[in-house]
C-alpha cells in the first residue's frame, strides 16, 4: 500500500495541520507523531507498521532480455521483411526465406548485443538505505533493521552511519551531515534544533536530517517523520517512476525515415503487382516473388545494422576516452544536444575546498593551486612574486597559517592515487592552505575545544616550538570570532585596536564572490594553563589575524570545456542546490555569463509558462530541488531544445533521466545517478563531454553519409525490378540477388563509412535542429539521379549481354556487377560530402574503407566465381571483357557526383 506522507499529515494529526516537521517546536512535532523522547511502545510500532509499511523503496522489474530482443524488431522496414520471408515461405522459396530471415535475425543480435540491459534507476537509491539503526522502544535501545523503522521512532545517530529515514532532530552534539548528493552543498551540513521556515529549501532545513545521507561528525537523536516512498530520497524515486525515456532525435529522425520508407515500398509493391498482372497476365507466383523482390529491393535491411554499428564504434571510442556509454544512441544524441545543463558541486568544480584568498590586518594574500594537493604558492595580491611564512614582514601569513595547522583535525595524505582528504573538507582546505605555507603541526595540544554547531567554533591549547608560552588557536565563523576579539595582530607581531567596520566589510566582499569565510584569532595564556572551556573562549579578548576565502575551485577542464561548448553553439547552464552567491562567482570563472542567480523560491512561484520564459533568460539555478531541476528540463525540451543533464548526487537522478541525454559522474557520482544517465564519465572530467559531442556529431554525418551511400543501391535496384515489371520484360536481377547485394554492400562498403573521422568544422556549427529530417533536399536529389544511374547502368548492362546472345544466369551476373562495382566508385564519390572527393586524404585518412573495398571485390567474386555460391545465387562465370563495362559505369558515376558537388561549392561561393 502506499502510505499517507508523514510530513504532510503525521499519524496524531489528521489532516488540519498546515505545517511540515521543520517548522514546528519539538513539542509539537512529538504531539504529531503521537510519540516522545521514549520512543514508541511496541503495539504503536505494530500499529504502524500494518498501516505505512517497511522503510524500503519499491522495486520495478528490470526489462528481460526477451523483451530487449524483441525490441529490436521494431521497425516499420523490419515488418516489411518479416512479411517477405512469411510470403516466401508459403511459396516455397526456401532459400530466399532463410536468407531474408538470417539478414532480419543479424540485424536484431547486433541491436541486441551492442545495447546491453537498460539498467532500473531505483536499485542504486534502494542501496543507499542503512542496514541497522539503534531505537528507542518501550523505553529501551536496541538494534533493529532499518527496513523496520515507523514514523514515531527515536533513533540514535552517530558518525559514519547512515540517516535510516527522514528526521526531526531531538538532541545533537557537533552533528555534521554530508548531503551534497541529496542537496548540491560544497560542504557537510552543521545541524541545529531551532525551528526553520516552512518554505526553506531542503539545504537550510538544518533541523531535518535526511535518508541516506551520511553522518560525518558529531551525534544525535532524531524523530522518524518520513519512511520508505515519504522519504526525500523516496520521492525522488517517485519522481524517476513519473519520468518517461525520451526518444533521441536519431530515434525519431529514423522512425520517421523507416516509416516512409516502408510505406512507399509497399505501396509501389503493389502498384507493380496490379499493372503486371493486368496487363501481362504474369502467373501468381512469379508475381508473388517479384512483389517480394521489390519490397526487399526498396527496403535498405543493412540500415539497422549499420546504424548499431556505427553507434557501437563511437561507444568504444568513447570508452577509450573515459566516457562509457550505457545506450547505443546516446552518442549520436551528445552531437544533437543545444543546452547542457550541469549540477556545480563536482561536476563543474572539484568538490574540494580550496583556500582561494588570505585576508590580514596588514595583507591581502592569494592562494595558487587547486584541491587538496599542496601545490601552490601564496602571493600579495595584486602584485605578484612568491610569499612564504618566514618571509621578513610577512609574520602575519605565519600566524594565521599556525591556525590552520593546529587548530584542525583533518589531514590530507598522499597516496598512489593523488592527496586524499582525512576529516572535514573545509578544515581540510585550510590544512592544504598552511602546508603550502610551509607551516606544519610542529607543537603539542595540550586541550581542545571541538566545533559545535552552537558556538561556530573551534579552539585549540597549544605549544610552540619556536616561542614560550601557550596560545589558544580559534577559527570559526568570522561573526562569532569578531565578537570574542578587541584587537587585530600586524605583521611586526604588534596589536591595534579591532577594525570592526573593515572586517564586516571583506567578509561581505568575500562572500558576494562565492567564498566560505572562515576567520583566526589567538591569545596568550599563562604556561601553567591546562584545561580550556567555551567560558573561557566567550571571555573574550583574543587578537584577529585574519579571514580564510574557501572555494571549491571550478574544474580547469570546466573552463576549457564551455568555451568549446560556446563556440559549438550549445549553452551551458548552471543548476546547483548551493548558494546564489556562489553558484554566480563559479559561473562567472568557468565562463558562463550571469548576472546573478535565480532561486528555487522564485522557481517554486513560477507557473510552467513563466518556467519557458525563464530557461530563455537565465544560465544559473541556485538552492534548487530535484523538483526544480526536473521542471526546468522540462521547460527547456517544451522550448524545443535537445537537453543534456550532468550531475552526481541522487538529486540530480531525476532530471538526468528526463533530459535527452543524462550524463553522470563516475568517481564522485552515487549509484543513483550512474543508473538513471545513459552515459558515466569514467574521469570525472568535464571537458569529457565535450569529446562525446564531437563524437555524436561525427556519428550523425557518417550515419547520414551511410544513409546516403545506401539508398541508391535500394533505389536502383527497386528501379530494375519496377521497370521490368512495369514493362514486361525479364527481371534483370532475382530477389535473392537483391539480397546479396544489400548484406554485402551493409557489412563492407556502408560500415567504411563509420570510420570517417570528424570534419574539420565539426565543433564550430551550430547544433542541428532536432525537427530536421534525416535527408535535406541536396542528399534527395543525389539519392535520386544517383539511383537512376546505376539502375539504369543496370538495365543497360543486362539489356547488352542478352543482345549479345549471353545466357541469361551470365546477363544477371554481369547486372549484378555492374550494381556492386557502380557501388564501389559511389562509395569513394560519398565519403566527402561537401568537398571534392580527388584529393590524397581519399587514400590516407580512412584506411579501413580500403580494406571494407578489397572485402567487397572478394565476396563479389566468389559470388560470381565459386560453384557453391553459383548454385545457391543462380550465377556464372563470365569472361574477362565484360568487366569493362561496369568499371566504365563506376567512373561514369563518380564523375557525375563529383561534377555535382562542384557545381554546389561554386554555387555557395556566389
Amino acid at each position: 500500500m502506499t502510505a499517507p506522507d508523514p510530513s504532510r499529515s503525521g499519524p496524531a494529526a489528521g489532516t488540519e495541520t498546515p505545517s511540515a516537521p521543520h517548522a514546528l517546536d519539538l513539542p509539537e512535532v512529538f504531539a504529531r507523531f503521537d510519540s516522545g523522547e521514549a520512543g514508541l511502545s511496541l503495539a504503536q510500532v505494530q500499529q504502524r507498521w500494518d498501516e505505512y509499511g517497511p522503510n524500503a523503496l519499491p522495486t520495478t522489474r528490470p526489462e528481460s532480455s526477451l523483451q530487449r530482443l524483441l525490441r529490436q524488431f521494431r521497425d516499420p522496414m523490419i515488418y516489411v521483411l518479416i512479411a517477405a520471408a512469411v510470403f516466401t515461405a508459403i511459396l516455397g522459396e526456401v532459400v530466399d526465406t532463410i536468407v531474408i530471415a538470417a539478414v532480419v535475425l543479424i540485424n536484431a543480435l547486433v541491436g541486441f548485443f551492442q545495447e546491453g540491459r537498460a539498467a532500473d534507476a531505483m536499485e542504486g537509491i534502494r542501496n543507499m538505505l542503512s542496514l541497522e539503526s539503534a531505537a528507542l522502544r518501550d523505553g529501551r535501545w536496541g538494534n533493529v533493521p532499518a527496513e523496520e523503522l515507523v514514523p514515531g521512532d527515536v533513533v540514535r545517530l552517530r558518525a559514519g552511519d547512515k540517516v535510516p529515514a527522514d528526521l526531526r532532530l531531538i538532541e545533537q552534539q557537533s552533528l555534521q551531515i554530508e548531503e551534497s548528493a541529496l542537496t548540491g552543498e560544497s560542504v557537510p551540513v552543521s545541524k541545529e534544533l531551532g525551528t526553520v521556515d516552512v518554505d526553506s529549501p531542503l539545504g537550510d532545513r538544518s533541523n531535518m536530517a535526511f535518508s541516506g545521507t551520511t553522518i560525518t561528525a558529531g551525534s544525535g537523536l532524531g524523530l522518524v517523520t518520513g519512511t520508505a516512498s515519504d522519504t526525500e530520497i523516496g520521492h525522488i524515486t517517485t519522481m524517476l517512476e513519473e519520468v518517461e525515456e525520451v526518444a533521441t532525435p536519431l530515434t525519431r529522425a529514423m522512425s520517421k525515415f523507416s516509416s516512409l520508407l516502408a510505406v512507399i515500398a509497399v505501396i509501389l509493391a503493389v502498384l507493380m503487382v496490379v499493372v503486371s498482372g493486368v496487363l501481362y497476365r504474369t502467373e501468381f507466383g512469379e508475381l508473388m516473388m517479384s512483389a517480394i523482390g521489390f519490397a526487399v529491393a526498396a527496403i535498405p535491411e543493412g540500415l539497422p545494422a549499420v546504424m548499431a554499428i556505427t553507434l557501437a564504434l563511437g561507444v568504444q571510442k568513447m570508452a577509450g576516452r573515459k566516457a562509457i556509454t550505457r545506450r547505443l544512441n546516446s552518442v549520436e544524441t551528445l552531437g544533437s544536444v543545444t543546452t547542457i545543463c550541469s549540477d556545480k558541486t563536482g561536476t563543474l568544480t572539484r568538490n574540494e575546498m580550496t583556500v582561494r584568498e588570505v585576508v590580514t590586518p596588514s595583507h591581502r594574500y592569494r592562494v595558487s593551486g587547486t584541491g587538496y594537493a599542496p601545490e601552490g604558492h601564496v602571493e600579495l595580491a595584486g602584485q605578484g612574486g612568491k610569499v612564504t611564512a618566514d618571509q621578513e614582514g610577512h609574520r602575519d601569513l605565519l600566524r594565521i597559517a599556525k591556525v590552520a595547522a593546529y587548530a584542525n583535525d583533518s589531514d590530507v595524505e598522499k597516496r598512489a592515487d593523488g592527496w586524499t582528504l582525512i576529516g572535514e573538507p573545509t578544515d581540510g582546505g585550510i590544512r592544504t592552505f598552511a602546508m603550502k605555507t610551509g607551516v606544519a603541526y610542529e607543537g603539542r595540544r595540550i586541550a581542545a575545544v571541538p566545533f559545535d554547531s552552537t558556538h561556530k567554533y573551534m579552539a585549540t591549547l597549544d605549544t610552540h616550538a619556536d616561542r614560550e608560552g601557550l596560545v589558544i588557536h580559534l577559527k570559526g565563523a568570522p561573526d562569532r570570532l569578531l565578537e570574542r576579539c578587541s584587537t587585530e595582530r600586524v605583521a611586526d607581531g604588534g596589536t591595534r585596536p579591532l577594525k570592526r567596520d573593515h572586517w564586516d566589510a571583506e567578509i561581505e566582499r568575500l562572500g558576494a564572490e562565492g567564498m566560505r569565510v572562515l576567520a583566526a584569532a589567538e591569545l596568550k595564556v599563562p604556561a601553567d594553563t591546562r584545561e580550556i572551556s567555551t567560558q573561557d573562549i566567550d571571555a573574550g579578548g583574543f587578537s584577529f589575524l585574519g579571514l580564510y576565502g574557501i572555494i571549491d575551485p571550478p574544474r580547469d577542464e570546466a573552463i576549457e570545456a564551455v568555451a568549446t561548448f560556446h563556440r559549438a553553439g550549445v549553452n551551458v547552464k548552471m543548476i546547483t542546490g548551493d548558494h546564489a552567491a556562489t553558484a554566480t562567482a563559479i559561473a562567472r570563472e568557468i565562463g558562463i555569463p550571469a548576472e546573478r542567480a535565480i532561486t528555487g523560491p522564485e522557481l517554486e512561484a513560477a507557473s510552467d509558462e513563466q518556467m519557458r520564459e525563464i530557461v530563455r533568460e537565465y544560465d544559473v539555478y541556485a538552492r534548487t530541488s530535484p523538483e526544480h531541476k526536473l521542471r526546468l528540463v522540462q521547460a527547456l525540451q517544451a522550448n524545443g531544445e535537445v537537453v543534456s543533464m550532468t550531475g552526481d548526487g541522487v538529486n540530480d537522478a531525476p532530471s538526468l533521466k528526463q533530459a535527452d541525454i543524462g550524463v553522470a559522474m563516475g568517481i564522485k557520482g552515487t549509484e543513483a545517478t550512474k543508473e538513471a544517465a545513459d552515459v558515466v564519465l569514467a574521469d570525472d572530467n568535464f571537458a569529457t563531454i565535450g569529446a562525446a559531442v564531437k563524437m555524436g556529431r561525427t556519428i550523425y554525418d557518417n550515419l547520414r553519409k551511410a544513409i546516403v551511400f545506401m539508398l541508391p543501391t535500394n533505389g536502383a535496384q527497386g528501379l530494375v525490378i519496377l521497370v521490368a515489371m512495369l514493362i514486361g520484360m525479364t527481371l534483370p536481377i532475382t530477389p535473392l540477388q537483391v539480397l546479396w547485394v544489400n548484406l554485402i554492400t551493409a557489412v563492407t562498403l556502408s560500415l567504411a563509412l563509420s570510420f570517417e573521422p570528424s570534419e574539420p568544422d565539426v565543433m564550430d556549427r551550430k547544433p542541428r535542429d532536432p525537427k530536421t529530417p534525416i535527408l535535406d533536399s541536396e542528399a534527395i536529389i543525389r539519392i535520386i539521379y544517383t539511383s537512376l544511374l546505376i539502375g539504369g547502368a543496370t538495365i543497360a548492362a543486362f539489356l547488352l549481354a542478352q543482345g549479345g546472345g549471353v545466357e541469361l544466369a551470365a546477363s544477371r551476373t554481369i547486372a549484378v556487377h555492374t550494381l556492386v562495382v557502380g557501388q564501389i566508385f559511389y562509395l569513394f564519390a560519398s565519403r566527402f560530402s561537401k568537398v571534392s572527393s580527388v584529393r590524397k586524404e581519399l587514400f590516407s585518412t580512412n584506411p579501413i574503407s580500403w580494406v571494407c573495398v578489397g572485402l567487397m571485390i572478394l565476396l563479389q567474386l566468389a559470388f560470381g566465381y565459386l560453384p557453391f555460391m553459383q548454385a545457391a545465387f543462380d550465377t556464372t562465370a563470365v569472361p574477362l571483357q565484360w568487366w569493362l563495362l561496369p568499371l566504365l559505369v563506376g567512373v561514369v558515376i563518380f564523375l557525375v557526383v563529383e561534377l555535382d558537388k562542384l557545381i554546389r561549392r561554386r554555387g555557395a561561393r556566389n
